[in-house]
């Protein structure tokens, strides 16, 4: 059952969104009601969003808190006047919105790339870029936001308990958020001449060198050394990604719904690239996870912790990092890492590259970049086998 904002208690227990995104109840096809806490115990706001079929996106528009309103009257108040903005919309008279600031550009393109909404809450709307007009922007504005930028430690731990864990904030990181900006800005601005202030593109150009070089590779031996280490709840998903090259964040959110033991189909419904795909599994591969799914409904998880709490990456890294340090394996050892171990397996077996992109979630580009030597190598090795 979807998110009713109807009921009080149930507004009452939401908590900020990243990006101050709100939380969304569906009202009917194209058109959402939308609430977002407020940070400060305050009331909160409350949104109307709706397709625009002309612009061929949704728009949004901020409703208010109806401060004057008390108990259901909120809600009520709020459904009207969302359904008739939707209506608005619908019939073609909402006007388009005025771009004229940074943070105007960057809200335009979030509502066509859902990975935009997060990055620029963290990265662009605080920050004194987010109010700069467009039609001022010059080089001196971005430069100092990406000394900025580079300066914001990264967080590595979000627990809410004990002192916050950081880090200096990787290139590639750093690279990711001046694109996610660059393609905002592009939208609606030119780039300047070169070289002088109005080039306010250079700025944002890329770190070469930036992503670094997957060389840490467990063979399988040491996954079994690992998996020997771990507690059986964390073994269960780190088995997971030793089976199947998905990020870990997929395997967190996975389903028993997303598993057919019928077909051994595994339908993998949110992961980085945001788009659902539908994987057949190796029948070994298959038993393992319709054993996850025994006794379970369709609508529980497939891996959770012995407390019955969702993995996340504050503690699925943990029992890694104890278990590799007891056997002695590598240091550095992530679940990214397992990640590029089976990917690698799979390139070194010969399996198509395009194959391998479509299981693991990425790209063929991003799959020849890293691992197309492996794959020239294992067809070389292919071709001894010819010689007479």
């Amino acid at each position: 059952m979807g998110l009713d904002l109807s009921r009080i208690g149930e507004r009452d227990r939401l908590k900020p969104k990243r990006g101050d995104e709100p939380h969304w109840q569906r009202l009917r096809f194209g058109a959402f009601i939308g609430f977002r806490p407020s940070q400060l115990g305050g009331k909160g706001t409350w949104f109307a969003r709706a397709y625009d079929e002309d612009a061929g996106k949704y728009q949004r528009k901020a409703l208010g808190d109806f401060g004057t309103l008390t108990g259901h009257e909120v809600f009520t108040t709020a459904r009207k006047e969302a359904e008739a903005w939707a209506e608005t919309v619908e019939a073609g008279g909402v006007a388009p919105t005025k771009v004229e600031t940074v943070a105007d550009a960057c809200t335009e393109y979030a509502a066509i790339n859902t990975e935009a909404t997060g990055r620029f809450g963290r990265h662009f709307y605080g920050d004194p870029i987010g109010k700069v007009k467009l039609a001022k922007l010059r080089r001196h504005h971005l430069a100092a936001w990406r000394k900025r930028l580079e300066a914001k430690p990264a967080l590595v731990s979000r627990r809410k308990k004990g002192t916050p864990v950081t880090r200096p904030r990787a290139p590639s990181s750093i690279n990711r958020d001046m694109a996610m900006l660059r393609a905002a800005l592009n939208k609606v601005l030119a780039p300047g001449k070169p070289g002088t202030e109005a080039a306010w593109q250079e700025p944002l150009r890329s770190i070469k060198n930036a992503d670094r070089q997957r060389t840490l590779y467990l063979d399988r031996t040491q996954r079994r050394t690992l998996l020997a280490g771990l507690p059986a709840d964390a073994e269960a998903f780190v088995r997971a990604s030793c089976l199947l090259p998905l990020r870990p964040g997929a395997f967190a959110v996975l389903k028993v719904a997303d598993f057919d033991g019928r077909t051994s189909e595994l339908t993998i419904g949110k992961d980085k690239n945001g788009k659902p795909r539908r994987i057949v599994l190796p029948s070994r591969t298959a038993e393992f996870f319709a054993a996850q799914a025994q006794s379970k409904q369709p609508s529980d998880l497939l891996f959770t912790r012995a407390d019955g709490k969702p993995w996340s990456k504050e503690t699925w890294n943990d029992p890694i990092r104890k278990s590799a340090s007891a056997g002695q394996l590598p240091a550095g050892i992530t679940s990214y890492v397992l990640r590029h171990s089976t990917i690698t397996d799979l390139v070194m077996a010969r399996l198509p590259l395009l194959t391998v992109a479509q299981i693991s979630g990425t790209s063929a580009e991003m799959i020849e970049k890293h691992y197309g030597h492996l794959a020239r190598a294992a067809a070389t090795d292919a071709l001894e086998t010819l010689i007479l």
